[in-house]
């Protein structure tokens, strides 16, 4: 069923594949909607609904038949797997060979494979290994491929069927042998033969920004490259490809480009030679990747993946995981739900995201809540996703007063402990109870003055631990936990550590943008999701005003019963005449307030939000901003990763260690490839001892062998040594001898 604006349209039967055609068509021609809306509610793509439009004009009905059997002009085979064939059937391999490199049936090779096939298939690769100057095969293979020979083994249970270890061992193909000029991959990517261009780098001097392949071991250590490709694979015959465009975008993060518009102020043929291309993609052609991306819908598949692996590899700082929400505003002309922006105390049209971080502090998993539900209300629904990822763990989530709830924390704490503040009113602690607590957690030494004692609520039946810390201004914070095994000091210390995870909203507002609008697109919302009843909640601030004026009367009125002298008005009926004017103001004002109650009475307290909104029922498109949101989660990962191994070779790291690491992101260095190597040496940065710090990071990074993402090129980090200032002595100091007198003749 097809409603727009509430209102039903038009229907069909699910998997009828002409009449969802026809639909397409009758919302576009009659104008209801347009072809991006449609593509993006009904699940297809824009060019999907250009062409119903198209063979219904042509053919009508008829036309939007699905014709059996294979589709013309749509390829059996993906061209590099073709090619593959080609070369291997070129070098002598039999096609039951064939089909068990590449893990399907000897029929499907038998039906590409033919004796005039395979002469023209090595001509072919003739000619273009002859019309490449310098280039001795056109598809590159890696030694994993070429060594493998004729035989190859059985698959193993739980191992990578050989078609996917085919594919993610294949290195991208490149004719070209000139970094700065791509016209021939350029030009396969144009013909469909090309999915993604192979990184091809030359000697370059002071390249702007260089720097920024620091970051690039823990990057590709990370796995979201090789996540993105198990999930996207490749997103069609392009010479920007999946893997080229998430590292654009993780290198922007770090490179401090913190909008896609960002781009356009920096020379593509200086970003393309990081990139090892001619030119990096721009603006437009970003965007363009970021919606195949997000047309996909697996943003939060990805974000899953990648906290799962980062359990797997830190779970030592999975012991308690901070949660809280994060408000992205909106300033655009769309009517979106509101909700309270605490640093800016108001109201406004807003979007509720909520970050999990760790111990460190770094973000383990993001999800963007829907109608800006509460904590109360999402912290269940966060931990049935955190809950998989612990592999039965037991952890403590800290969160603060938003999520105070007794009756959730007694259904949560079968499976988690908690530690949070606790809301509302408390019984005051006399100062003399207090106990001075010093311990040193995490390299730092702190102090408290704390009391312990356990607390009870639900009349009894949730028994928790609550510690109390006294200020110096003699204010009392009250913390809750059901950690009975922790130090009270160490309590207090991991409650209030959750100023780590404030901090990180700021820097990543800061740093990286975290609340610009990716896209200007919405998505259709729930239109049965109920709103508090607008008409209900201005009555209820009438009756507000109506009480206080009530009370006020009743106040005065009282006050002159209280003064009343009794020698003149000696009965009550006296003190009403006396007091005619007040009485009546009285019985006015008790008179209006209960006319605004039995107004108030019938009307609902809640109503769905189709009711009150006079447009469609819309929400931000979340899409792509989850998955920007990801890459900056993946690149201020790499900072923390660099920042501790920087931290042993930089006393103040944890002060300038992130300053440091922006400078060392922008300085430019020398590119130069040999011996299989791509050696990056940086200039020196501001001061000695920072280029020092620098070089020991680099060596450590160096000492990882990471290869480049999509050849075969080991990446080598160096400092340049800085320039030496002042003057230079040849050698030790010689006394001079003391004068001699002048024995010649007259001057």
């Amino acid at each position: 069923m097809i409603v727009v604006g509430g209102v039903p349209v038009h229907h069909y039967v699910a998997g009828d594949r002409a009449a969802e055609a026809y639909a397409r068509v009758v919302l576009v021609h009659s104008g209801m909607a347009t072809q991006v809306e449609v593509a993006r509610a009904l699940g297809c793509s824009e060019r999907t609904v250009r062409r119903d439009g198209e063979r219904y004009q042509a053919g009508g009905m008829a036309g939007l038949v699905k014709r059996p059997g294979w589709c013309p002009g749509r390829r059996r085979l993906l061209s590099r797997r073709a090619r593959l064939i080609g070369q291997f059937s070129a070098g002598g391999m039999s096609n039951r060979q064939i089909a068990v490199k590449l893990g399907v049936t000897e029929r499907a090779i038998r039906k590409q494979v033919g004796p005039s096939l395979r002469a023209a298939q090595r001509s072919l690769l003739e000619e273009e290994a002859t019309t490449a100057p310098g280039l001795e095969t056109p598809l590159a293979v890696s030694p994993a491929v070429e060594d493998a020979g004729p035989q190859a083994p059985a698959e193993s249970p739980g191992a990578m069927p050989a078609e996917a270890e085919a594919e993610t061992t294949l290195v991208p193909m490149s004719l070209d042998v000139e970094p700065g000029n791509r016209v021939w991959d350029r030009l396969l990517a144009c013909f469909g033969l090309l999915d993604d261009a192979r990184p091809v780098f030359g000697d370059a001097k002071g390249v702007v920004g260089a720097g920024v392949l620091c970051g690039l071991p823990v990057l590709v250590a990370s796995g979201i490259l090789e996540l993105a490709h198990k999930l996207y694979g490749e997103i069609g015959p392009a010479f920007y490809g999946t893997r080229t465009t998430l590292l654009t975008l993780l290198l922007m993060a770090l490179g401090r480009i913190k909008r896609l518009e960002g781009l356009k102020e920096h020379d593509p043929q200086v970003l393309g030679r990081i990139l090892g291309l001619d030119r990096a993609p721009e603006v437009k052609t970003v965007r363009r990747k970021l919606t195949r991306l997000a047309s996909y819908g697996k943003a939060w598949q990805l974000g899953l993946e990648l906290a799962r692996l980062r359990v797997q590899t830190r779970g030592q700082l999975m012991g308690f995981l901070y949660i809280d929400g994060h408000v992205r505003t909106y300033h655009g002309k769309r009517e979106i739900p509101k909700t309270h922006v605490a640093r800016m105390r108001l109201a406004m049209p807003a979007t509720t995201d909520y970050w999990v971080n760790d111990v460190r502090g770094d973000p383990l998993l993001v999800m963007t809540a829907a109608a800006n539900a509460g904590m109360v209300k999402m912290l269940p629904t966060v931990l049935d996703e955190v809950r998989p990822l612990l592999n039965g763990r037991r952890v403590t989530i800290v969160f603060d007063r938003g999520g105070w709830s007794p009756q959730q924390f007694q259904k949560l704490l079968p499976d988690f402990d908690i530690l949070t503040y606790r809301k509302g009113k408390a019984r005051h602690i006399t100062e003399d109870r207090f106990v001075l607590r010093e311990a040193t957690l995490d390299g730092r030494t702190i102090e408290y003055r704390l009391h312990d004692q356990a607390v009870r609520f639900l009349r009894g039946r949730l028994r928790l631990r609550q510690v109390t810390r006294l200020g110096d201004d003699g204010h009392q914070t009250n913390v809750l936990t059901s950690r009975w095994d922790l130090a009270d000091i160490e309590v207090a210390y991991r409650m209030f550590e959750r100023w780590r995870q404030e901090n990180f909203f700021k820097y990543m507002r800061e740093e990286f943008l975290l609340d610009a609008l990716v896209d200007y697109h919405v998505a259709p919302d729930d239109p049965t999701r109920t709103v508090p009843n607008p008409e209900r909640r201005v009555l209820d601030a009438e009756i507000r005003a109506a009480r206080e004026e009530l009370a006020k009367l009743e106040q005065a009125y009282g006050a002159a019963a209280i003064d009343n002298p009794e020698s003149r008005r000696r009965t009550m009926r006296g003190f009403k005449i006396a007091l005619g004017k007040v009485g009546q103001k009285l019985r006015r004002a008790r008179e209006h307030v209960a006319e605004l109650v039995a107004r108030r009475r019938p009307l609902p307290a809640r109503v769905e939000v189709r009711d009150r909104s006079a447009g469609a029922v819309v929400k931000l498109a979340a899409e792509r901003k989850h998955l920007t949101d990801l890459v900056k989660m993946v690149a201020y990962q790499a900072e923390s990763d660099l920042l501790a191994l920087l931290a042993p070779h930089y006393a103040r790291a944890d002060h300038e260690g992130r300053t440091l690491l922006h400078e060392l992101f922008a300085t430019p260095g020398d590119l130069a490839v040999a011996n299989g190597e791509l050696r990056i040496s940086l200039h020196p940065l501001s001061s000695p001892h920072r280029t020092a710090a620098a070089q020991a990071l680099c060596q450590t990074l160096s000492s990882t062998d990471t290869v480049f993402p999509g050849c075969q090129l080991k990446i080598r980090l160096a400092m340049q040594s800085p320039p030496q200032i002042g003057l230079a002595f040849p050698g030790p100091r010689q006394t001079r001898s003391a004068p001699q007198p002048d024995t010649s003749q007259g001057r």
